[in-house]
């Protein structure tokens, strides 16, 4: 399956809505390309929705302290929302979800992005 992400932007963060499975380095190329377009244009806060992302390895979580790192070095932040049992399950593995702030719902990832 491949990897693939849309974003759609709200008046006070962006959400990018992550699809398929992110288990190569290289897969994350456009996405990282894109949200360094996002931040220098000032959008840093960014809720990453992962609802239709079925599988993410070690290459993945990478791509994703990158994309936490890029916005949070501008003062942004990132939400994760919509996590299927695997990639949470993966998260407390990694103990990453004491990095990123992670949410149920994309409206709760947008809210706590509006305070």
């Amino acid at each position: 399956m491949l990897f693939d992400f849309s974003i759609s932007e709200q008046p006070n963060c962006v959400i990018l809505s992550l699809s398929g499975e992110l288990i190569e380095k290289n897969q994350s190329m456009d996405l990282l390309k894109k949200v360094d377009e996002l931040v220098a244009s000032g959008k840093t806060r960014i809720a990453l929705d992962l609802a239709n992302l079925k599988y993410m390895n070690s290459s993945g979580l990478n791509s994703m302290i990158q994309l936490l790192t890029k916005a949070r070095k501008d003062g942004g932040e990132v939400v994760i929302c919509n996590m299927n049992k695997k990639i949470n399950e993966l998260l407390l593995i990694t103990k990453l979800n004491t990095l990123f702030k992670v949410v149920e719902t994309e409206a709760e990832a947008v809210a706590l992005l509006g305070k």
